[in-house]
């Protein structure tokens, strides 16, 4: 239990030199809501027994991309909604380097309307708000086999689904919030093929259906137990993090009682760096998630972490789901509506 896996350097802060920046750290506003990191950092010497499973991953991105698509591959177009963002020009390479088309058309607000990003060898026209039903149509008529991909706001998610339904073209969305069960209740109406995850990121995933499992096999296991949980991300990211959500649920299935609003969300930079440990390269773009879970006497905690460093795993991700909408699509599944799972347990992952 003493040794711990050698994790990527430039992306994770080892947990004994995190609590030590932390112990020297004194009162802050992330102390005041509820995390005595102090008596944390003090108590992994007591008598109690620390289980801390541990996932990093790096933000280097991952080499398969530049592998080539299996000889069956299917023509794929696709249309990625937002590509001026971060996560939009992530995706866009990443769908050149698997060898995807990247049609020039993209929604973005009525600022950005008439205005050309260009990313990579593409160069995308942004249409407004106003545009859209007659430029998607459009596309759609011009790419029979269009796949939309869509990291926008929380604000649109509805809207944004409706619209592709309507019109009638499959799309990957890995937008969070928005009203989910209205989401799900448009997609299943409509009969349109998509893909809806708030988490592409394949590992993350995988790390997120253990839990489910578990929380579906032992439930109240942790009855009594306390939980606190901290998510850092970047600034721009202004809601809770899916991800933090769903692991949450399965605590309270395990018997725990919490409440959402008791997460504690890090968007300030220093306090990023000096008691997260976020490397100042990825303040802009990461995900560092830990859930610590206390007995009642405090004699045993058991603490889970993901860190994820820049935003290659959920364009890989991303373009994994597209490329396994477009089989469901050409094989005419019955089944329509799909998540990360789903691509997940089909296997055939780049």
């Amino acid at each position: 239990m003493a040794s711990m896996l050698k994790l990527p350097a430039n992306c994770v802060v080892f947990q004994q030199q995190r609590r030590a920046v932390l112990a020297r750290a004194g009162t802050s506003r992330l102390d005041a809501t509820g995390f005595n990191w102090k008596q944390r950092a003090s108590s992994s010497s007591s008598s109690a027994m620390n289980m801390i499973p541990k996932m990093s991953i790096s933000a280097i991105p991952n080499q398969s991309l530049e592998k080539s698509l299996p000889k069956n591959k299917i023509d794929i177009p696709i249309m990625v909604n937002s590509c001026s963002g971060k996560m939009g020009k992530a995706i866009i390479q990443a769908a050149d380097s698997a060898g995807l088309s990247v049609v020039p058309a993209s929604f973005g607000s009525a600022e950005e309307s008439g205005q050309t990003v260009q990313v990579g060898a593409n160069e995308i026209l942004i249409h407004g708000p106003s545009e859209r039903e007659r430029t998607l149509a459009s596309l759609l008529e011009k790419y029979p086999n269009l796949i939309v991909v869509d990291f926008t706001v929380p604000s649109a998610v509805n809207d944004n689904a409706e619209l592709y339904c309507k019109v009638g073209v499959p799309f990957v969305m890995g937008t969070t919030g928005g009203d989910r069960d209205r989401l799900y209740k448009t997609v299943e109406d409509s009969l349109v093929y998509a893909v809806i995850s708030p988490q592409m990121g394949k590992q993350v995933v995988a790390f997120l259906a253990a839990v489910e499992i578990m929380a579906e096999q032992f439930p109240g296991a942790f009855s009594g137990y306390s939980l606190q949980v901290m998510e850092s991300h970047q600034a721009s990211k202004v809601d809770t993090s899916g991800t933090a959500k769903a692991v949450i649920s399965c605590f309270q299935k395990l018997g725990v009682s919490f409440d959402m609003e008791q997460v504690q969300l890090v968007r300030d930079p220093q306090q990023q760096l000096e008691m997260v440990g976020v490397p100042e390269e990825h303040l802009s773009g990461h995900a560092f998630h830990m859930y610590h879970l206390s007995s009642p006497d405090e004699t045993v905690s058991f603490e889970f972490q993901h860190n994820v460093c820049g935003r290659s795993i959920y364009a890989e991700g991303t373009i994994d789901s597209v490329i396994f909408l477009a089989k469901k699509v050409h094989s005419k599944a019955e089944k329509r509506l799909y998540n990360m799972i789903d691509v997940l347990r089909e296997g055939n992952m780049r």
